[in-house]
């Protein structure tokens, strides 16, 4: 968050911000060991810091409601997101896909926030994605997607690239 943010930013919204931020890099860092040493030790370490950073966005969300770039700066917001990603309770990431939702037709959110979440909550809940974000990392293959014919409008209406642009990029990365 640049400092300019943090002093328009009320001292809560700011520190639930940072707050954000700090522990999504916690969990990418423990991301990364795991990857790296994939015992059961750093599964429980990775776990454990999902439902923590979950209990923690749940408290600010209760507080403030969905953490927007106006509310904790836009780098927040992301983290945010990507706490969400990875909580482990389907029923709160469905709560915060429509307060995510709310905020986009507000235009107080990215709308790419909202093709994420509501793609990963289609896909827990054993239904067709809107936007083909989630990919299954055996086949690498998107997960099924609602009228494919129409997803790269959708894509593109939230700034995404076409769909097998982004699989020509997964593969080559793969």
């Amino acid at each position: 968050m640049t400092s300019a943010v943090a002093w328009a930013l009320p001292a809560a919204t700011a520190a639930a911000g940072r707050e954000l931020l700090r522990r999504a890099a916690e969990e990418r860092d423990l991301m990364r060991r795991a990857q790296g040493d994939p015992g059961a030790l750093a599964r429980h370490r990775l776990a454990r810091c999902r439902a923590e950073n979950t209990e923690a966005l749940r408290t600010i969300v209760d507080r403030h409601g969905w953490p927007t770039g106006r509310l904790v700066g836009e780098p927040a917001s992301t983290a945010a997101l990507m706490i969400l990603l990875h909580a482990p309770d389907l029923a709160f990431q469905l709560r915060c896909r429509d307060l995510v939702a709310e905020a986009a037709a507000d235009g107080h959110c990215p709308a790419v926030h909202l093709a994420y979440i509501a793609d990963h909550c289609a896909v827990a809940r054993g239904e067709p994605q809107f936007y083909g974000t989630r990919v299954n990392p055996v086949t690498l293959r998107p997960y099924p997607v609602r009228c494919p014919e129409t997803v790269d409008e959708r894509r593109t209406d939230v700034g995404l690239a076409p769909l097998e642009q982004q699989m020509a990029a997964l593969r080559r990365g793969a």
